[in-house]
């Protein structure tokens, strides 16, 4: 007589006493096997003799996590991705991948999130994708288990960076620095921006950017090392057709 398996949600409480690493699932022959979607069934070994059905997924190898969430929120060029889990067995972490939809994009890693091994209860996490370019991208997280297998969720939407709104520059950091700095700028037209650092006295010490940009978000960098201890200024000016921007900050350099 054919046995009629119907599998309803992750069978976790069926290999959650197990040894993991020789965790094995046998369906003798004859078996009728319906996988209902939503439905996983993962072990190292499943050996099916009799026929299967169904739009849920069997797996080998890797237990992935049962995730009941994943969005996304976006402020300026900052991306943050938010996922709930329900239950996770074995699970080392994830890596978060991401895609600039753009010709011939491939997907990078952008950082990694830890796990909580083996658990039944929800946890939730979070990443923080910074200071990227204006454009759409996609992402997806990779989960990975302690024995090397792993499992992609996919974001069902993709995530746009927009061009700013308006102009904007932030004060160098670290303030007082010794000796490297940053300086962010928020540019919304195309136009040509320059950046030029000023001792005390009004003297031009450094034209640090002198070039037409896209409208978009960008950070300078630069390294005064040969310059000695004191207070300086720096001057960001940017124009494209009638639109203009001009403004000055101070600046600390200590050794």
């Amino acid at each position: 007589m054919k046995v009629f398996v119907i599998l309803i949600f992750v069978l976790i409480t069926l290999i959650a006493g197990l040894n993991y690493s020789q965790s094995s699932i046998n369906y003798d022959a004859g078996t009728n096997m319906e996988i209902q979607s939503g439905a996983d069934v993962c072990a190292d070994a499943i050996n099916v003799n009799g026929s299967y059905s169904g739009t849920g997924t069997i797996c080998q190898g890797a237990l992935p996590v049962l995730l009941s969430s994943f969005t996304s929120s976006a402020n300026k060029n900052n991306i943050t991705l938010s996922w709930t889990t329900e239950a996770e067995i074995n699970n080392k972490g994830f890596d978060i991948e991401r895609k600039e939809l753009k010709d011939k994009a491939l997907w990078k890693k952008a950082g990694f999130v830890q796990g909580n091994g083996t658990i039944n209860e929800q946890k939730k996490y979070l990443f923080e994708d910074k200071k990227l370019n204006t454009g759409k991208y996609s992402y997806r997280l990779k989960q990975i288990d302690y024995n090397g297998g792993y499992e992609y969720f996919n974001l069902e939407n993709d995530v746009t960076v927009s061009a700013p709104g308006n102009f904007s520059i932030s004060q160098n950091y670290p303030n007082p620095s010794n000796p490297r700095s940053k300086i962010d700028y928020e540019l919304p037209f195309k136009g040509k921006l320059s950046i030029i650092i000023y001792d005390i006295l009004g003297k031009e010490i450094i034209s640090l950017v002198n070039e037409v940009n896209v409208g978009g978000y960008y950070t300078a960098e630069f390294d005064r090392s040969n310059l000695s201890s004191g207070v300086y200024f720096y001057r960001i000016t940017a124009e494209g057709g009638t639109q203009n921007f001009s403004r000055t900050l101070k600046m600390i350099l200590v050794k």
